[in-house]
């Protein structure tokens, strides 16, 4: 297998190129990203360059994507902007990344009849109610609530559309919320991690009472290859790990887990149009095809990650000061 993983340099799709590497070891892998500031070569360090290939250009680049798709035997679609904050701030680049951008892989993939897997997320489908007892299935509604989500959302109806109307062998999945190694520190646990990490208090969107179902990275990279090996053509998967918690519950254990006071943080203004709470049923993912979560305990795996960010000072330190410049800006 000839693998093409767009945004491969990025948090989730660097997790996903790794565990590759190590699961199918006679696979090759070439990695397509723009490396724009979410994506970091130090991502991919260490692996072979005879078997983990490097293409730096963007994914709305048509001639580029098209000569990438054409000499691949199956693309992983991750490359995207994907963070709320900035999405509020500024919308047009998720546009043109998540919507341009998959609209280029579409058309290459149909061109060259390339296998095609759509990375893509939970919010599309809005928010739950705190005391909802249901959870988001391949059948719920989409209502996404930001630019980002909304991009994304269109993404995933231009993958239906294409494989309806043009055939493309596509599959999607929706996935809840990462952690692990590589995260950028703009992210919510690597950012609070960080902030501790420099002595400075964490800093809690509004009440904290947001739920977020928390899954491993690695966890997410074993649905994906299940997913491009097992899915169904045309369907839809969600990936998930029953990891809901509160944002207060979390700041708290990564307070307790760092040796501190589980209230030694800050409330600051809550993001607009901030969603109360994902949940994932990934029955579909278990039943049909087999997956299950190896990381379903989430303080062993928040202490992973914790060591991690500690171990790798020099991988996030260079992002740390502008990231926390671009917060203040924010307001939050």
């Amino acid at each position: 297998m000839k693998l093409l993983v767009t945004g491969g340099a990025g948090f989730i799709g660097s997790n996903f190129v790794r565990y590759i590497y190590r699961v199918r070891p006679q696979w090759d892998i070439t990695v397509y990203d723009a490396l724009t500031y979410a994506g970091n070569l130090k991502n991919i360090e260490g692996l072979d360059p005879s078997r983990v290939h490097f293409i730096q250009a963007d994914i709305c680049d048509e001639n580029q994507i098209d000569k990438a798709v054409a000499e691949c035997d199956a693309v992983i679609h991750f490359a995207a902007e994907s963070h709320n904050d900035n999405s509020l701030h500024s919308p047009w680049p998720f546009v043109n990344t998540n919507i341009v951008g998959t609209f280029q892989i579409l058309e290459a993939v149909r061109k060259h009849d390339k296998r095609l897997h759509h990375i893509s997320t939970d919010e599309v489908y809005g928010d739950l109610e705190l005391d909802d007892p249901n959870k988001f299935t391949p059948d719920s509604p989409y209502n996404p609530s930001s630019p980002y989500s909304s991009t994304k959302a269109s993404s995933d109806m231009l993958v239906r559309a294409w494989h309806r109307s043009f055939g493309i062998r596509a599959t999607i999945s929706n996935c809840s919320n990462n952690y692990g190694p590589y995260q950028h520190v703009e992210k919510f646990i690597p950012r609070q991690i960080t902030e501790i990490l420099e002595g400075r208090r964490p800093k809690l969107y509004g009440t904290g009472e947001n739920v977020r179902d928390w899954i491993h990275t690695e966890d997410h990279s074993s649905g994906v290859l299940v997913i491009l090996e097992k899915g169904e053509i045309g369907d839809t998967y969600l990936i998930g790990a029953n990891g809901e918690k509160n944002n207060k519950e979390v700041i708290e254990l990564l307070l307790e887990l760092m040796g501190k006071d589980k209230n030694n943080y800050d409330h600051v203004d809550d993001r607009p149009g901030h969603d109360l709470r994902y949940a994932i049923d990934a029955s579909k993912l278990e039943n049909e095809l087999g997956w299950k979560p190896q990381y379903t305990n989430f303080r062993s795996g928040l202490e992973d990650t914790i060591n991690w960010y500690k171990d790798n000072e020099s991988w996030w330190k260079p992002q740390k000061a502008k990231t926390e410049e671009k917060y203040q800006e924010f307001g939050r």
